[in-house]
């Protein structure tokens, strides 16, 4: 069965339209503006990403504290980054990492990054987000592939990322047809180097691929060497206009 779990009283929702999941900016000591503008009231945030250190760090922080604090009592969800490295982590390892997030951040619950696409990972990753549902009640689970993966996947988290790459990929890109058998809110869409006279074409591509959650920047990568997701996008007022007022209950 698909999981789709409740939210709870306070929380972002996923079901209510088009709105933003941040893959995970920077530090709060170096993005300190970026972190501070999440919480403006009316900004369509589905979730939040918290990365302290590839991960939930080896202690806790007080920087990330205050910031995924703040978020949650604003009734945003804050997901801890779990990094699988493409199934080459194991799950022992992954839970360790939750339960930090859990101890230390109250995470909601958990993007895990870099998941495996093809069918023979399934049942790993399967036991990896019933271990992380075990963690936390209601836990929101987001699998990070970054393309289609296998049409399996879906029936293990509440959303998948079937797209994070550059716009030069984006604009050209092609839905799987096998999508067409959920609803928008399980999908969600990363897009860097989105020019801001593309906006609307971008807008455009994701609803009629149907992903409700989405980023744009236009911050590059540079070729990999770079972070895109750290800051946010120049055009990130316009973007907040374009999308509507916020989801949060």
């Amino acid at each position: 069965m698909s999981y789709l779990t409740s939210t709870a009283a306070g929380s972002a929702s996923t079901d209510l339209g088009l709105g933003f999941g941040i893959p995970g900016f920077a530090h709060p000591l170096v993005a300190a503006v970026e972190w501070d503008e999440l919480t403006r009231p009316g900004t369509p945030l589905h979730w939040v990403v918290l990365n302290v250190d590839n991960g939930p760090g080896a202690r806790p922080d007080p920087r990330c504290l205050e910031a995924s604090g703040r978020l949650r009592n604003a009734g945003v969800r804050v997901l801890g980054l779990l990094d699988s490295t493409y199934g080459a982590r194991t799950s022992g390892e992954l839970i360790s990492d939750a339960q930090r997030f859990l101890d230390w951040y109250q995470a909601d619950g958990f993007l895990l990054d870099r998941c495996p696409t093809e069918r023979a990972a399934l049942p790993e990753v399967r036991r990896t987000v019933g271990a992380l549902r075990t963690l936390r009640d209601g836990a929101h689970i987001v699998l990070g592939h970054g393309t289609h993966p296998y049409p399996g996947y879906a029936e293990s988290a509440d959303q998948l990322v079937t797209f994070s790459g550059p716009w030069t990929e984006y604009r050209w890109s092609q839905v799987a047809e096998w999508t067409a058998d959920h609803p928008s809110e399980r999908f969600c869409h990363f897009v860097h180097g989105v020019p801001r006279g593309h906006l609307d074409e971008a807008l455009r591509i994701a609803r009629w691929q149907g992903a409700s959650t989405i980023y744009f920047t236009d911050r590059s990568d540079h070729g990999g060497t770079a972070d895109p997701w750290e800051a946010m996008p120049g055009y990130w007022d316009e973007i907040v206009s374009r999308i509507g007022t916020g989801v949060s209950e």
